[in-house]
């Protein structure tokens, strides 16, 4: 297998999990947060949070490093238009995700403690719930977008 070939097939590898993983850690966590079962809080946003740190992370890093040097190798400008809109709405994504990283750990903690000590959720939990899904739906909804464009490759403008 050539070298794109294989930066392309990771680089399809890490979105569907980048994706998949963002998408599967949400749907538990939001319906989790829906039961008010306190344990199941705890448990739940325990394992987003290793999620992230496990799958999200490095698909992270590994997304624009295979998506750059694919560029890189079939000589396409950063400034192509379907590129240069992926590129801005993965950044968009990212500027949403890393303060749900900071909220998912922070939720995580005050569930935990909750469910040890037998108590309610405080009222933290519940803003920090609130502003983890108004950062998480434009997030989906960009990564959903640059897939499109990685599959479709538009010509924009």
């Amino acid at each position: 297998m050539s070298l794109y070939l294989s930066l392309k097939w990771l680089h399809v590898l890490s979105s569907v999990v980048l994706v998949g993983t963002g998408f599967g850690s949400a749907y538990y966590l939001f319906f989790a947060n829906r039961t008010r079962n306190v344990t199941a809080q705890a448990v739940v946003s325990t394992l987003v949070v290793r999620a992230d740190w496990w799958f999200t992370t490095p698909t992270v890093i590994i997304q624009p490093v295979t998506g750059f040097a694919m560029a890189y190798l079939t000589g396409l400008p950063l400034s192509t238009p379907w590129l240069a809109v992926s590129i801005a709405l993965f950044v968009f994504a990212g500027a949403c995700w890393l303060p749900v990283v900071w909220l998912q750990i922070r939720m995580a903690v005050m569930a935990q403690e909750a469910a040890r000590m037998g108590n309610k959720l405080p009222d933290a939990y519940w803003r920090y719930a609130r502003w983890w899904e108004c950062l998480g739906y434009p997030a989906f909804v960009a990564m959903l977008a640059v897939f499109y464009l990685m599959v479709a490759k538009p010509a924009l403008g």
